[in-house]
């Protein structure tokens, strides 16, 4: 990751912060996730410096546009600290939602991208174990989490088969954003045929 410019001492602690939570939060083994890591690729992405982050400080989203339409594939993941977030949370993700939609109706002409969020305000997810965490930086912020599409869904694919998601589905609501995700990938590889 590219770590060298920051414009704010606040960056370098939010990127600290994010980097913490990661290790804490998403890299360990955990047994709701059939003993796999919540994200078993983040270590690997965090050590081979693939992961960006932005930060978006203005009602813009221009850095988030930006990131889609130049997509850089040495990069696997670029995070967007936004630091002037919709206050509510089910209006930032049905932005987020609507986003990906057009995304996959090619208005950023690359249609193999995937968005999704943090939002500060989301209720806890039981199966992570965040509520442990020591935050470091007194300010709230989103993020927005841009990736390519086929490999999230290729890569949820070979988790499935190894029963990452049995518990997950059963006890979280999640499973609508999958089904979102799959026919997105779907449409991606397919366009608008059935199979």
């Amino acid at each position: 990751m590219n770590m060298m410019f920051f414009n704010t001492g606040k960056e370098r602690e939010i990127c600290q912060e994010i980097m913490a939570w990661s290790d804490h939060t998403l890299q360990k083994p955990n047994p709701y996730y059939n003993g796999l890591p919540p994200c078993p690729y983040a270590k690997k992405a965090w050590e081979e410096q693939k992961v960006a982050i932005l930060f978006k400080y203005e009602d813009s989203f221009q850095a988030l546009y930006s990131t889609i339409s130049q997509w850089e594939d040495e990069l696997d993941l670029v995070i967007i600290v936004d630091l002037a977030f919709e206050k509510d949370p089910d209006r930032f993700h049905h932005f987020l939602d609507g986003l990906n939609g057009a995304i996959s109706d090619g208005i950023f002409l690359d249609r193999d991208i995937w968005v999704m969020g943090f939002h500060p305000h989301d209720e806890a997810n039981d199966f992570i174990d965040d509520q442990s965490f020591m935050q470091m930086v007194d300010d709230e912020y989103a993020m927005v989490f841009v990736q390519r599409l086929s490999e999230v869904q290729e890569s949820a694919d070979k988790l499935a088969e190894k029963g990452y998601y049995d518990n997950y589905l059963e006890e979280y609501d999640a499973e609508e954003i999958f089904h979102k995700r799959a026919e997105l990938y779907r449409r991606l590889k397919n366009g608008d045929e059935t199979t």
